[in-house]
């Protein structure tokens, strides 16, 4: 018997576009904060340019769109809601105003899965998230994102929490 469980290749493919479209999903928002452009427009953009597309010679892998589509569009419907709660998990004298764009996009987006996505476990949205900064961040920065994230499952899911601390 093995000491680690094997996931079955479809599983894996698609935690592989889950993957894939949090990423996506966080360049889209990110987008959208700098350039303001709205949530057709981004959409239109990432499905038909990007997403599985290779762009000036990399490679976009392939995602589960509608879970891109959900992310971004959940994150701009509620970001009224989710703003107010990032800050308050943020340190004291920085809000989320002046955190970096690319940042904001991640903590809305993972707390938004956090909040309604009760089908992922909270430290597999954490975890992803801090994959997905990692790929634009350093390291003290991806330590922030994890510490920020976690702190606000305690609040969205704290049974979960303790059940497995």
């Amino acid at each position: 018997m093995m000491a680690t469980a094997e996931r079955p290749k479809n599983e894996e493919r698609k935690a592989n576009r889950r993957g894939a479209a949090r990423l996506a999903a966080v360049q889209a928002l990110y987008q959208m904060d700098l350039a303001g452009k709205g949530i057709n427009e981004i959409f239109a953009e990432f499905e038909s340019h990007w997403i599985g597309q290779e762009v000036e010679g990399s490679q976009y892998l392939p995602t589960d769109a509608a879970f891109f589509r959900d992310v971004v569009s959940g994150v701009v419907e509620r970001q009224r809601s989710l703003d107010p709660l990032i800050d308050a998990a943020l340190t004291k004298g920085w809000p989320l105003k002046r955190i970096e764009a690319l940042m904001r996009a991640v903590l809305r987006a993972g707390l938004f899965e956090l909040e309604k996505r009760s089908d992922i476990p909270a430290r597999v949205i954490i975890s992803e998230y801090v994959d997905v900064a990692h790929a634009f961040v350093d390291k003290d920065e991806t330590g922030m994102i994890n510490a920020v994230l976690h702190e606000l499952a305690k609040t969205a899911r704290p049974d979960e929490l303790a059940k497995s601390s």
